[in-house]
C-alpha cells in the first residue's frame, strides 16, 4: 500500500471519530484540554486497532496465501457496506441521541474503542497483504490522522459548526470499497 492509499484508508476510517468528537464538543461544554485527550486517545485506539489486526492478519498469511486479496477485499467491502449503512439510517438516530457527559475518560475511552472497532477489521485485511514494517507504518498514518480529524472536529463543534455524517459516512465507505476493489486489481484477480 503506497503513501496516498493508507491516507485514504486513514480518511476512511477516521470519518467516525471526527463526527463523533463534533458532536461530543456540539453537546457538551468540553475544554479544549479535554478535546485534546479525546483526540489522542481516539487516535490511540484507531492506530492500535488496526496494529492488532494487522498481527493476526500475518500470523495467518501462510495459511491462506492464495487468497488472502479476496479476504482483504471483503473484509474491505463489509465495513465500507456498513459505513455506508449506518451512514443512510443515522438520521433516525439523532433525534433519539441521549446526551452524555464525554468529558468523562472512561466515556472518551468507550467511545474510543467503539469508533475503531471497524479499524481492527480492516488491520485483518492490510496484515494479509503487508509486511509487518508496512502495516506499523499504515497504522502511524491512521493514529497521526485520526488525532487531526478529532481535534478539527472538537473545534467544529466548539464552534456550532454541525458535520454530516451521513454524506461522511457514504464517502468513506466508498473510499472503503474501492481500496478493496484495487487490491483484486493489483492482485490480478478481477481485469
Amino acid at each position: 500500500m503506497n503513501f496516498i492509499d493508507a491516507v485514504l484508508l486513514a480518511l476512511a476510517l477516521c470519518v467516525d471519530s471526527l463526527v463523533v468528537s463534533t458532536s461530543c464538543a456540539l453537546r457538551n461544554k468540553m475544554t479544549y484540554r479535554r478535546g485534546l485527550l479525546l483526540a489522542f486517545i481516539f487516535a490511540f485506539f484507531q492506530g492500535g486497532m488496526p496494529f492488532l489486526g494487522a498481527l493476526l492478519g500475518s500470523a495467518f498469511h501462510t495459511v491462506i496465501a492464495t487468497m488472502d486479496h479476496w479476504i482483504a477485499f471483503v473484509l474491505l467491502a463489509i465495513v465500507g457496506i456498513k459505513m455506508i449503512w449506518d451512514a443512510c439510517l443515522e438520521g433516525a438516530d439523532e433525534k433519539n441521541s441521549c446526551k452524555m457527559d464525554v468529558c468523562s475518560l472512561w466515556i472518551i475511552i468507550t467511545l474510543g474503542i467503539a469508533t475503531s472497532i471497524d479499524a481492527f477489521v480492516v488491520g485483518i485485511g492490510f496484515g494479509l497483504e503487508s509486511s509487518f514494517v508496512e502495516s506499523t507504518k499504515i497504522c502511524l498514518i491512521i493514529t497521526i490522522v485520526t488525532f487531526w480529524a478529532a481535534l478539527a472536529g472538537v473545534i467544529l463543534g466548539k464552534r456550532n459548526i454541525p458535520f454530516s455524517e451521513k454524506k461522511s459516512g457514504i464517502v468513506a465507505g466508498v473510499v472503503l470499497i474501492g481500496l478493496g476493489v484495487k487490491t483484486l486489481i493489483e492482485h490480478g484477480a478481477i481485469g
